[in-house]
């Protein structure tokens, strides 16, 4: 048996598939009756295919895996039958600006309200201070321990077990 048989032990299928790619190429640029653009148009037509089947798999193949995570709703770029989702309207200027620029609306809070809201910020500052010093104290004295001891000796992970 040689290299090009598919029971021979040193058989390759890549060097197998090329060169079957390189005898289809060959038969189409010496057939008489074909064009190039044929030839280009058949080898678009064919990524095309094999990347609308694989879409069409891993989407369908996401949306499972979402729904085994527990989630319910699945939002992706492309409907389980490879369709593209529809886009969105163009923007008007007037929506450019209201997205981008800030804009304050002075009527919807009181001064007794924006108080409290500072008053909470400033109680919220002072405490996550008071944390970030507890937890340099503790990070400059070695830190916490969270690796329990191991009960094998040091030599136990030396051995690799998967031979």
């Amino acid at each position: 048996m040689n290299s090009n048989d598919p029971r021979s032990s040193d058989f390759s299928y890549k060097k197998y598939s090329l060169e079957q790619l390189d005898n289809w190429v060959n038969d189409a640029v010496n057939c008489v009756d074909l064009t190039p653009q044929d030839i280009y148009d058949t080898i678009i037509k064919c990524v095309d295919e094999s990347v609308e089947y694989h879409k069409k798999y891993y989407t369908k193949s996401v949306e499972l895996l979402s729904l085994l995570k527990g989630h319910r709703e699945v939002d992706f770029d492309y409907t389980a039958t490879g369709e593209k989702f529809p886009t969105t309207t163009e923007a008007t200027q007037k929506d450019w600006v209201d997205f981008w620029e800030e804009t304050y609306y002075p009527e919807e809070y009181s001064k007794e309200q924006v108080r409290e809201f500072e008053a909470k910020e400033r109680d919220y500052d002072a405490k996550r201070a008071q944390l970030d010093a507890e937890y340099a104290l503790i990070k400059a004295a070695g830190g916490y321990e969270w690796t329990p001891e191991s009960n094998h000796s040091k030599y136990y992970y030396d051995v690799d077990r998967n031979k």
